[in-house]
């Protein structure tokens, strides 16, 4: 027997889209609206489909504000910067929370007395000082954040994912502070199937030379040792303005010719001064650590370029063998240059402080399970103090969260708003609320209409819009009767007037 969207009771009961009927989307809302709403004889004698999915999408959007229930959360462990960064569909927060290990959420509190500042950059003199940092240039150069590096657009370093198909135990991790590339003998050989060597792995950056004319470059790096069957590391390191598109992990191959990774210098298109390409090469085999420079790399022509690392095992053949690695540590970027624009310390020094101070809220003591501030009295209490769960703010200008040092380490959920503009599962809208999306797109469309009979219109549509989303937002509280009467049987108590 078939349900009313055409889907069998055993395919649901089968499947994992568990409650979705009660949901309509938006696609949908479109073409019943164009049915009900458009056409001679109707309400709206013509309209195209285009102006109703605008309105359609404004309207979704403001109901996701206040009317709709907030489904969407993130869960991370809070790294040791104590920052998190907002969902890239983030419009407002509902609730910041911290679980504990019985699964219990204990709420955050937003606090009003801090920011992250941009600290300007002064001279001991305190007058501005307009030159470039290094240190900005170069996020995490020296990989103590393990977080700094993932496939993601908001790591600091962008890697190229290890192929992990087969048996293959490539990994490309930060381990105790060093970037570690670990390769093994995977790949087939071009033209020879029956041959494997190592896999061609990259990390890059982009850093933002805007003004800037030359670079000098400072890396630690270690080629790994050779055996029979592999040969030495070889690592590089340099400048450049490609990040090796095209890559496929699962078919990258050294000595394939074109439309993946290639093993050679060929990438690092930016030049020294003298004319010698922007890169350091480790590949002495020894397995220990040295430190190479570069200096007077010319990035006058460009506003930004990448920091391109990549790694790769000579002439790894035999499958059998243990895998080698390379690693890189203390990537340091350099230079002198004057800019026209104010120039910002790394981390304003309010940040740092509030990040390293104990809070306020858990300097008192607790006294048989009870938490007694200043010395038991209730007296003169604070209450958006009266709490030790821990503190939040959010830097708008950078799109962070920032939390207090109690928080560290400790498993974080973020409720929040978004306006559910995305993809097709996400733009549905529930259906206790369709009907005030109807009515939402008719007073849209003719309020906005140069026609007289839809200006005498619209407002009738704007009562009935006000009523619908009214009646929506009663129908998504969710009161339950039986539910509130639990919770004030233990309420009733005799009012004194």
């Amino acid at each position: 027997m078939g349900l009313l969207d055409n889907t069998t009771q055993q395919a649901y009961y089968q499947g994992d889209d568990f409650g979705n009927y009660q949901f309509t989307s938006l696609d949908h809302i479109i073409t019943q609206f164009q049915i009900a709403y458009v056409g001679e004889g109707k309400i709206i004698q013509k309209v195209k489909r285009a102006d109703i999915a605008f309105h359609a999408q404004r309207g979704l959007q403001e109901f996701s504000f206040d009317t709709f229930k907030c489904v969407k959360s993130q869960q991370i462990d809070l790294p040791p910067t104590l920052v998190m960064p907002l969902p890239h569909d983030y419009v407002n927060y509902t609730k910041l929370s911290w679980v504990d290990s019985a699964g219990i959420k204990h709420p955050l509190y937003s606090t009003n007395s801090t920011s992250n500042p941009f600290q300007i950059l002064q001279n001991e003199d305190k007058s501005y000082d307009f030159t470039v940092p290094s240190e900005t240039l170069l996020k995490n150069g020296d990989f103590t954040d393990s977080q700094s590096v993932g496939t993601d657009s908001d790591s600091d370093w962008t890697k190229t994912p290890a192929f992990s198909g087969g048996t293959s135990t490539d990994k490309v991790s930060v381990v105790n502070k060093q970037l570690v590339f670990e390769h093994g003998s995977n790949a087939p050989e071009y033209g020879n199937p029956g041959q494997k060597v190592s896999r061609v792995y990259t990390v890059y950056q982009k850093i933002d030379v805007a003004g800037v004319d030359v670079l000098d470059l400072s890396v630690a790096g270690t080629s790994a040792a050779s055996a029979t069957g592999k040969g030495v590391g070889t690592l590089r390191v340099g400048i450049s303005t490609l990040t090796y598109p095209d890559y496929d992990a699962s078919v990258t191959n050294p000595t394939k010719p074109n439309g993946v990774l290639n093993n050679t210098d060929d990438v690092f298109d930016i030049y020294t001064v003298d004319g010698s390409r922007a890169l350091v090469t480790f590949n002495d085999g020894l397995a220990v650590s040295s430190t190479k420079t570069l200096t007077e790399v010319d990035v006058s022509s460009e506003t930004e370029v990448y920091v391109l690392i990549t790694s790769f095992i000579e002439s790894f053949t035999d499958t059998s063998l243990s895998n080698s690695q390379n690693t890189v540590d203390d990537i340091v970027i350099s230079c002198d240059a004057i800019s026209d624009s104010l120039q910002e310390v790394v981390n304003s020094s309010t940040w740092d402080n509030y990040k390293s101070a104990t809070p306020s809220e858990n300097q008192d003591d607790y006294q048989d399970d009870t938490y007694w501030p200043l010395d038991g009295s209730r007296y003169g209490l604070d209450p958006q103090h009266a709490q030790a769960n821990g503190s939040f703010y959010i830097e708008e200008r950078l799109g962070k969260i920032h939390f207090s040092s109690n928080i560290s380490g400790k498993t974080v959920i973020l409720d929040y708003i978004s306006d559910s503009l995305g993809t097709d599962d996400e733009m549905q809208v529930h259906k206790f609320a369709e009907e005030a999306m109807y009515k939402y797109i008719a007073y849209a469309i003719l309020s906005t209409s140069s026609q007289p009979i839809h200006q005498q219109l619209a407002p009738r549509f704007k009562k009935e819009r006000f009523a619908e989303t009214r009646k929506a937002k009663l129908r998504l509280s969710n009161i339950k009767l039986e539910e509130l009467t639990q919770i004030l049987r233990g309420k009733s108590k005799q009012i004194k007037h």
